[in-house]
């Protein structure tokens, strides 16, 4: 028998994936990232489903309220430079195609032996979430510190070269 929060998954994990679909194979830049914004906002209900409390509030603050409008902004700084009326799909789409089905192949033959979606379990211990072992594994450098700090110098390169671009566009329209 199917429970109300399956069903709650089942219709989050939908639309969090057709939105994801929707940010690399949109037309306009500025339609993915709203599709962005959305998708994200899919995954923090996911988390909620899991009880996750404080990733909930960082994936709404951190990604949503932060990534995705840098992402808007930088988009908005370079407007009309990378705009291109041309087809946007490269010569090569299909292999992309066939690695994204062969993974997606992998993924559910992985969790095709998975029981746990139709057993209740609950995945948050009884005192709550252990904030004090994430705050650890954040900071040490044998876990989550270096994918961190690699990921916001590619933020900041991202947001140089839409400050460098719409710049070069300022000065060459003098």
């Amino acid at each position: 028998m199917i429970t109300p929060v399956q069903i709650i998954f089942l219709i989050t994990a939908a639309i969090t994936l057709s939105a994801a679909v929707m940010v690399v194979t949109g037309r306009k830049i500025m339609h993915s990232a709203l599709w962005l914004i959305l998708t994200l906002l899919g995954v923090a209900v996911l988390f909620a489903l899991l009880e996750s409390r404080f990733f909930v509030v960082v994936q709404v603050i951190v990604y949503i309220g932060a990534i995705a409008i840098l992402v808007i902004f930088a988009v908005m700084l370079t407007h009309g430079v990378m705009q291109d009326e041309k087809s946007q799909l490269n010569k090569t789409w299909w292999i992309a195609a066939l690695v994204a089905v062969f993974f997606f192949v992998i993924v559910v033959s992985m969790m095709s032996g998975w029981d746990g979606f139709m057993t209740q379990t609950r995945t948050v211990p009884e005192g709550g979430e252990d904030l004090v072992q994430l705050g650890k594994a954040l900071v040490d450098p044998d876990a989550y510190m270096i994918p961190f700090e690699v990921a916001s110098l590619l933020l900041l390169a991202a947001l140089i070269g839409a400050v460098f671009i719409a710049m070069e566009r300022k000065g060459g329209n003098k």
